[in-house]
C-alpha cells in the first residue's frame, strides 16, 4: 500500500483516527474530480503518494519544531492558503494534530468540496472514538485575508503548495503568521539552482516581513518524491502594516 510505505519512510504513526479523516477526503477527492476542476491526478495511488504523502512530510519536522517553541497550554492554528482539494492543509492539521484549521480558498466549487471534506473527516474521526481538530472553510483571497485584524499576524502555522514564486507566496503568507510562527511552501528542485536562486530573490523580502531571511530547506525523502522540497521559513516580528500590497489587476497567485 502506497501511504503505508510513505509512513514508514516518514518513520510517521498515525492513529485510526488520523488515518480515517485522511483517508475520508482522499475518497471524496476521487469522487469529485470528474466533476470539479480538483486535481490532474486520478489514479488512488497516485493520490496516496503525490497529494497525502507529500502532505504529510512535513508533519515529522513541524512535530520537532513546535515541541521546541510552543509555550504550554497555547492552542496550535493551522491556515492553508490556496487550499484546493485540502492539501497540504487537511492531512497535516489532523496528524500534527492542531487544534483548529482554516482551509482558504477563493474559488466556489472548491470552497464546497472543502466543506464537504471537512465534515467527512471529522465524522471518519469521531467514528474511530477520536476528537478532530476544528476545522473552518474560508472563500476568500490571500491578499483580503491579510488584512483582516482577526487573521493577521495570528498563525502559529500557515501552509502553501501553491505553484508560485516563493517571493509572492511569502508576500501573501507571512502576513498571517504569528511572530514565532512557521510559514511552510512545498517546492521542487530541478537540480539546475532554480530553486536556490529563486530564496536568496526572496531574502530582502522575507527580511522587510518580518521574516529569518535564511529559510530552511528540507528534502522530502520519500521514493517518487525525491525532489520535492519543504521551505520553512519562521516569522520573527509583526508585518509592517503596508504588507501585502493591493495591486488592481496582479496575477492571481492562488485560486
Amino acid at each position: 500500500m502506497v501511504l503505508a510505505r510513505a509512513l514508514d519512510e516518514l518513520a510517521l504513526d498515525l492513529t485510526p483516527g488520523m488515518r480515517a479523516g485522511i483517508e475520508a477526503q482522499a475518497r471524496l477527492l476521487v469522487a469529485w474530480s470528474p466533476f470539479v476542476n480538483l486535481t490532474a491526478i486520478r489514479d488512488p495511488g497516485a493520490i496516496a503518494l503525490e497529494h497525502v504523502a507529500d502532505s504529510l512530510a512535513a508533519v515529522p519536522a513541524l512535530l520537532d519544531r513546535l515541541a521546541a517553541r510552543r509555550p504550554p497550554r497555547r492552542p496550535v492554528g493551522l491556515l492553508d492558503l490556496g487550499s484546493g482539494a485540502g492539501y497540504p492543509g487537511l492531512p497535516v492539521a489532523l496528524a500534527v494534530p492542531v487544534a483548529h484549521a482554516t482551509l482558504v480558498d477563493s474559488v466556489a466549487r472548491k470552497a464546497a468540496f472543502l466543506e464537504t471534506v471537512a465534515a467527512a473527516a471529522e465524522r471518519a474521526s469521531r467514528t474511530a472514538g477520536e476528537e478532530p481538530p476544528t476545522v473552518r472553510v474560508t472563500r476568500a483571497r490571500a491578499e483580503e485575508l491579510g488584512r483582516a485584524p482577526d487573521q493577521r499576524n495570528h498563525w502559529e502555522i500557515v501552509t502553501a503548495r501553491a505553484v508560485a514564486a516563493l517571493p509572492l507566496l511569502a508576500e501573501l503568507a507571512l502576513p498571517l503568521v504569528r511572530p514565532g510562527g512557521l510559514f511552510v511552501a512545498w517546492k521542487r528542485d530541478g537540480g539546475d539552482g532554480a530553486l536556490a536562486a529563486e530564496i536568496a530573490a526572496a531574502a530582502p523580502l522575507l527580511e522587510e516581513l518580518g521574516a529569518d531571511p535564511s529559510p530552511v530547506v528540507e528534502s522530502i525523502r520519500l521514493t517518487g518524491l525525491l525532489d520535492h522540497r519543504l521551505v520553512f521559513i519562521t516569522k520573527r516580528r509583526a508585518t509592517p502594516e503596508r504588507w501585502p500590497r493591493r495591486a488592481p489587476g496582479r496575477r492571481r497567485l492562488l485560486p
